[in-house]
């Protein structure tokens, strides 16, 4: 991860919906569906980072755990 890049691992939450955590900042955030996610997210960085200090690009990470019988 670069300066002008934050990373961002998003999780589906039990409850439904999305949880989305940054990686190496005290950022959290979650929404009922990907597009208001994201939203989100872009609000929280805006809100975390002074405009001099805020990264150029935010990565989502998609992590779905899938359990299956063996």
């Amino acid at each position: 991860m670069s300066d002008s890049e934050i990373v961002f691992e998003v999780l589906e939450s039990p409850e439904g919906g999305y949880e989305a955590r940054a990686l190496g900042q005290a950022i959290f955030t979650e929404a009922d569906d990907m597009e208001k996610l994201k939203a989100m997210v872009q609000d929280a960085v805006r809100c975390h980072f002074d405009e001099a200090d805020r990264p150029k690009l935010i990565r989502l990470h998609l992590v779905r755990d899938e359990v299956i019988s063996a």
